[in-house]
């Protein structure tokens, strides 16, 4: 009963004293309360200041389905015809599947096709100077010599080749960190969702449209790089096949045509070419013959690998715009500010008293 109770003691003690410390610091940060109102004020005042300086935000917004190709399945079984004439037409549609599309948008090579294309809306400037601009990159650049005068078209400035592979790699870390995002928005669908976000409205719209551009248009060409690559190859097989075939025809008439009143002993002058002529076009009518069906197999291989691409939506004028809010701003800063003066005040009176 005694440690009872004096457990009981020391519980109520410990509550005195904290309770006592509190009122302390009420009534001390009470007598700062003006101190705290000032900067508080000050907090909410540059909060909105901050706000109402900040430039809007643009978001240009594309989406599109992709449908793969069949890559070229169904037609294995030809392949042993094919592979007659040396022609390869199936295994075609492996070297992009899938999601690998989204890591395109990320590459360096496409954003930068994307940055060095021009736009007839801004008087044919490029988009890398759009982004320099909007930047306030430009501006900075004016008193160096070097950067106020640098040409980004290749073909015009050559010296500063270093330099301006150098901004542009920077340009491109900036868009890939705060501007560009590519994403799935449901994983179990194929609806791809493109968002630009600039404070320019017009980069943000040409920017999306380019790169999505790009980006569609070297997908399916090399998805169907391998496909198209034989087609060709079998047309020009084909085509000089057929020619060879034709000139064996007309050899044969030439011969008959040469010899109209042939002696009969003398038979070996026609038959023996007019023979080689015609069985040189049954040999190439019967290779012809495969080289048109294995390239209509190949072109029906080519259609099949053909990714499908339909955009759904694509960014129109005006974009969506996100400016911060400037009583929230005003909230924020005025609760900061608040906050940090009594940590200050607080920290202060703590060393005060250790003294």
């Amino acid at each position: 009963m005694n440690t009872t109770n004096t457990d009981i003691d020391k519980g109520q003690v410990q509550f005195k004293v904290l309770f006592r410390d509190f009122i302390f610091w009420l009534r001390y940060l009470k007598s700062k309360f003006w101190i705290i109102v000032i900067f508080s004020f000050l907090g909410a005042m540059l909060g909105f200041l901050i706000a109402y300086i900040k430039p809007p935000t643009y978001t240009a917004t594309s989406t599109f389905v992709l449908e793969e190709g069949d890559g070229g399945g169904g037609l294995g079984q030809y392949a042993g015809i094919a592979s007659m004439v040396g022609i390869d037409i199936g295994g075609v549609g492996g070297l992009f599947q899938g999601d690998n599309i989204l890591e395109l948008y990320k590459s360096r090579t496409m954003i930068e096709k994307a940055l060095m294309s021009s736009s007839s809306e801004e008087d044919n400037t490029q988009l890398i100077d759009m982004y320099l601009n909007f930047k306030g990159l430009k501006e900075k650049w004016r008193d160096d010599p070097k950067l106020s005068t640098i040409k980004f078209n290749a073909s015009l400035d050559k010296r500063n080749e270093r330099l301006r592979d150098s901004i542009l790699g920077v340009a491109v870390s900036d868009i890939l960190k705060n501007i560009l995002s590519v994403a799935k928005p449901d994983k179990k669908l194929s609806v791809i969702k493109v968002d630009v976000k600039s404070q320019s409205e017009s980069f943000s719209k040409l920017f999306n449209d380019q790169i999505v551009k790009n980006v569609n248009e070297f997908y399916i060409l090399t998805k169907t790089k391998k496909t198209l690559q034989n087609v060709l190859i079998l047309q020009n097989k084909t085509d000089s096949v057929r020619s060879v075939m034709n000139g064996s025809v007309y050899k044969a008439a030439e011969i008959a045509d040469a010899t109209p009143n042939l002696n009969p002993t003398r038979q070996v002058q026609r038959t023996a070419p007019m023979q080689l002529s015609q069985i040189s076009a049954e040999a190439n009518k019967t290779i012809l013959s495969e080289l048109i069906k294995n390239l209509e197999l190949t072109k029906m291989s080519l259609l099949r690998d053909t990714p499908l691409i339909q955009v759904i939506d694509q960014p129109i004028y005006p974009l969506e715009v996100k400016k911060f809010s400037s009583i929230l701003a005003t909230l924020i800063g005025m609760f900061l500010f608040g906050m940090g003066t009594i940590f200050i005040l607080t920290i202060r009176r703590l060393i005060v008293n250790m003294k």
